[in-house]
């Protein structure tokens, strides 16, 4: 047996840094005795600009490596995020109807004993023309009201509304590098990996850097981005493409001012759908970051380029663009020998969701929780992260194309090609069918491999307008009047969280005020203030 003494993370940037960090708290990397976690990246090498938007997952991650809260949203230029708004999704702007719905990361209201809620507000009990999110949830009034789903006195990464966050990804890998050397004992390498040695048994023997000779380890981790620089140039382990179902592939993207410092910061991702895709647009606090999203089968990149400064208006002006290619799909075998790929070098799942940190946590933890003591239990460990992280991918696809392929839109050849059978996979075609007559459940779900709760298909399928038929189970619902109380007292409830949630800027105003008005605080962080 060889024991596992050393893991080396290939790449920075917040895969890179984010797995580094949760890696080497787990395995507590500070003490010689463990196993020791190196880093290597290139000062070479730019970072991608997805990835400012997360899954409420990450209050856990960041908690978990001992990251403060006013420390991140200073040093990140972080925000709060409480889901995503939908916008022209279901139909084109100018049709009559409801013009954006609320993805909430809430989920449905149920009180202990209470009936389950959605099946009576699809038989009608609920306010008339009150959208589900809108009946079931508190968190859509609260985001409309611009405000917060916390207050300064509830403790770190806790809040009475569930949330995320959104941030500059470049200012978070460089917070997670600096935490993670001074605070959880990673050992960084400054240089760029010119090439991969294998051994007689395919494995990776050592690296060749130009800068500092080679490096070895007994388990790489492959955070090298698109160019998958060990999983896939080296290993050849082979990409699974999903362009057949989910058509986008490129993105055009920009930074935007506000219109003023004190514009109001909008807690909630806001995506519009375009003739050929969709647009991205992210508060952070002193920006917006905000990006084109389309198929380059369906427009080209200057009349791409062209709606997205349409969109933007005036905050376009004088601003520089950056032209994004990516392909959607995976890697099945995300683990070979004694490599295993984060981030983009595993797979990329367009953003429309904010998946790829949310992946990036999920094959941090999975890493670590199978992380075999000794080189001999590799290939059972790469077996299980293998097939567990193609799950998620898989269900990925399907959540993302429903949000597509349910549009009433028939505008463009895009929304009309993405409405045709022939590229909905089989599996989301059985449960949409299923859902004719019934509305989801959590027993269509395998929980250990969904990467999205039941509550989030719900509101993606009834804000798209689906229409499921229950008025031949009617007398199976027979708690009307309990249900009907609900719907009122949620909306009571949202009215007097109103009053107790402060204004989204306020507080993330006021809690990196308070950081930077402590002793200890870096004096990077508060040049910028």
């Amino acid at each position: 047996m060889q024991r596992l003494r050393k893991v080396l993370v290939v790449g920075g940037g917040t895969a890179g840094w984010l797995t580094a960090c949760y890696l080497a708290k787990a395995v507590n990397a500070a003490n010689p005795a463990s196993v020791q976690v190196h880093l290597v990246e290139s000062d070479r090498i730019g970072l991608i600009g997805f990835g400012e938007s997360t899954f409420p997952s990450i209050r856990g991650t960041l908690s978990a490596i001992g990251l403060d809260e006013r420390r991140f949203l200073v040093e990140t230029s972080a925000t709060y995020k409480q889901g995503i708004r939908f916008r022209h999704w279901v139909r084109p702007p100018g049709t009559p109807g409801k013009e954006h719905f609320f993805h909430p990361f809430s989920v449905p209201s149920q009180r202990p004993g209470g009936p389950e809620l959605l099946p009576y507000w699809l038989l009608g009990t609920a306010p008339a023309g009150l959208g589900f999110a809108d009946a079931v949830t508190m968190q859509s009034l609260v985001v409309d009201r611009s405000r917060a789903p916390k207050r300064a006195r509830d403790p770190d990464y806790q809040g009475p509304m569930n949330h995320a966050y959104q941030f500059d990804a470049g200012r978070f890998a460089m917070l997670l590098a600096e935490h993670g050397q001074q605070a959880l004992g990673i050992q960084r390498h400054v240089a760029t990996v010119e090439r991969a040695v294998l051994d007689d048994g395919g494995n990776i023997a050592k690296l060749v850097t130009a800068e500092l000779g080679e490096l070895e380890a007994d388990l790489y981790v492959d955070c090298t981005g698109l160019r998958a620089s060990l999983i896939g140039e080296a290993l050849h382990s082979p990409y699974r493409s999903c362009g057949d179902v989910l058509f986008t592939d490129r993105a055009v993207a920009m930074q935007a001012p506000y219109p003023r410092p004190d514009a109001p910061i909008p807690s909630f991702t806001l995506c519009t759908a375009q003739e050929s895709g969709w647009i991205w647009d992210i508060g952070l606090q002193q920006r917006r970051g905000v990006g084109y999203v389309y198929s380059s089968r369906h427009t080209d990149a200057t009349r791409a380029e062209e709606m997205f400064r349409r969109y933007l208006g005036h905050a376009a002006d004088g601003q520089d663009v950056t032209h994004i290619r990516f392909d959607n799909g995976y890697r099945p075998e995300a683990w070979r020998g004694n490599c295993v790929a984060v981030g983009l070098a595993g797979g990329f799942m367009e953003p429309l969701e904010s998946t790829g940190i949310a992946l990036v946590e999920l094959a941090a933890y999975l890493l670590t929780h199978l992380l075999p003591g000794d080189r001999d239990e590799m290939g059972r460990a790469a077996r299980h992260f293998n097939a567990m992280m193609s799950a998620r991918y898989e269900r990925i696809v399907d959540f993302i194309k429903m949000h597509y392929c349910l549009s009433q839109r028939r505008d463009s050849a895009f929304w009309i090609d993405n409405a045709d059978p022939a590229g909905i996979p089989q599996s989301l075609q059985d449960k949409l069918a299923q859902w004719r007559h019934r509305p989801p459940h959590r027993l269509d779900f395998v929980g250990d491999l969904e990467m999205f709760l039941v509550s989030s298909w719900q509101y993606m399928l009834y804000g798209m307008e689906f229409e499921t038929d229950l008025e031949p189970a009617r007398s199976a619902y027979p708690r009307g009047a309990e249900a009907s109380r609900e719907f009122a007292m949620i909306r009571q409830a949202a009215m007097q969280a109103l009053d107790d949630l402060p204004d989204h800027r306020a507080l993330v105003e006021r809690l990196c005020g308070e950081y930077r008005r402590r002793p200890h605080a870096h004096a990077a962080d508060t040049a910028t203030a």
